[in-house]
């Protein structure tokens, strides 16, 4: 029996009847026992993810799956019983949270074709092979907005369980939204009431989401909207919502939606002004309304487009090859074989000039964003979606590095209320570590090249490459 098996085998056992959500709680204790290994992280330059300044030359003694202590060489006593793995020349930091990605998707342009073909090897091929290219990216825990109920479920429990490799996922299965799109109705669920939304939410929740995803709130009623957030909220719950229209985030705003998601789908200029002033008048509010709002523009794969379209190397890539299929990979291929072609982009050019005073109108009013990337869609890869954004965040939106981290590991931790397991480096944390060579404070375009990958103590990637006998 493999240690992999035998480890499966375990964890397996240890899940067994669990509700849904108790499950990771009790994954992190099925860990405990089976990922006996300890480890040292010595010599890195240590990023904790809560703002504060960097430890020089640091160690990080990892028990399990658990992170015993932090602290320097020299001054932090390394038991004899550690593996030490050293971290010499690198950025260590949290490992990264991707808050928008789509695993039922993975860069073919034709959704029509896609929904319908695949459908049926979401959760056996698709779903596992976009968690296992998240991980490979550094993306120890990601959220995934918009699937199959049952495929979301299975594949989040599979990863927890050990079964196969991934981001912990946070799922929110079906959109809920006024109508499903003819042959979307797999995973995305009409609302023809208010009785009938909170029924669907109840669903959800019942079996094991943990977000609930809101699209065209604008056109839904009223009473349906408020239904739909107030039983999300007595489910505990959070409503993450789309921001494509000025109406949907004026009624978002009204019915208390926890996180917007993208830029807006036109070519305004900017916000609306009094959309300006009510998100400035939620912010001030803070804890006083339930925290702080939480936004996540989603912006590199409209900034780089005209640059893809022109020069896609990026698209060339084998990198969002792994775990698909000889025939699927093909297919993708097919479908991007002219980019230039893309419907589904053809406004982007213009929206492009809008992104910067967007993103910014946002920063001022005082939200808090939070790195996600819509990693999944058209020429989007879940290889490259996360550091891209990172990228684009720090190159051209002018975010410091340090502030562009922390939306990538401790703010989505927080809004999801699990900042005391994860998205920060601290001693009883879960051991989600990434390492990348060199100064990623300096130079963010580096994390491009993610050389160590832990996740639950787990090693998944050293050396640049994937510890394949943990996959």
């Amino acid at each position: 029996m493999t240690a992999k098996l035998f480890r499966n085998l375990l964890c397996a056992a240890a899940c067994t009847a669990l509700s849904f959500g108790s499950f990771y709680s009790a994954h992190a204790q099925a860990s405990d026992k089976v990922y006996a290994a300890k480890k040292a992280l010595v010599g890195g330059t240590l990023v904790d993810g809560l703002g504060g300044a960097p430890i020089y030359d640091s160690v990080v003694l990892i028990d399990g799956n658990k992170i015993v202590d932090i602290g320097e060489e020299g001054k932090l006593t390394i038991p004899d019983d550690y593996e030490v793995i050293s971290t010499e020349a690198m950025t260590v930091m949290p490992g990264l949270w991707e808050m928008h990605a789509h695993l039922m998707l993975n860069g073919h342009s034709n959704y029509k074709h896609w929904d319908k073909t695949y459908v049926d090897r979401l959760s056996s091929e698709i779903m596992p092979a976009s968690a296992e290219q998240l991980l490979l990216a550094g993306v120890t825990t990601a959220r995934d907005l918009g699937a199959p109920l049952e495929d979301s479920i299975s594949v989040k429990r599979r990863i927890s369980n050990g079964e196969i490799a991934g981001p912990r996922l946070f799922v929110s299965g079906p959109f809920i939204q006024d109508q499903a799109y003819p042959g979307t109705e797999a995973f995305r669920w009409g609302v023809n009431s208010a009785a009938d939304g909170r029924a669907k939410v109840r669903r959800l929740a019942n079996a094991g989401v943990d977000v609930i995803k809101l699209i065209d709130q604008d056109v839904m009623a009223r009473s349906e909207v408020e239904a739909v957030v107030d039983e999300a909220h007595k489910q505990g719950l959070k409503v993450v919502g789309h921001s494509h229209k000025p109406d949907e985030i004026r009624i978002g705003l009204e019915v208390g939606i926890d996180n917007f998601e993208h830029t807006g789908l036109t070519t305004a200029p900017e916000y609306p002004a009094d959309i300006m002033e009510k998100l400035k008048e939620r912010t001030a509010k803070g804890r006083i309304a339930g925290g702080p709002l939480y936004w996540t523009p989603t912006v590199e794969g409209l900034w780089n487009f005209e640059e893809t379209r022109d020069n896609p190397e990026a698209v060339d890539s084998d990198c969002w090859h792994r775990g698909l299929k000889p025939d699927t990979i093909a297919d993708i291929k097919a479908s991007i074989q002219h980019p230039n072609r893309l419907d589904y982009f053809q406004l982007t050019p213009k929206r492009k000039p809008t992104l910067k005073r967007k993103f910014s109108q946002l920063r001022e009013a005082g939200v808090v964003l939070l790195i996600g990337t819509d990693s999944g869609i058209p020429l989007k890869f879940h290889c490259q979606s996360t550091w891209h954004e990172i990228d684009v965040w720090t190159r051209v939106m002018g975010v410091p590095v340090m502030e562009t981290i922390q939306a990538a590991t401790y703010w989505p931790s927080k809004l999801m209320e699990v900042e005391d397991q994860w998205g920060t480096l601290r001693p009883g944390r879960f051991a989600d570590i990434i390492a990348i060579k060199g100064d990623a404070l300096k130079y963010p375009a580096l994390f491009q090249n993610v050389d160590m990958v832990v996740k639950d103590g787990v090693v998944y990637k050293k050396d640049g490459q994937p510890v394949e006998e943990n996959f």
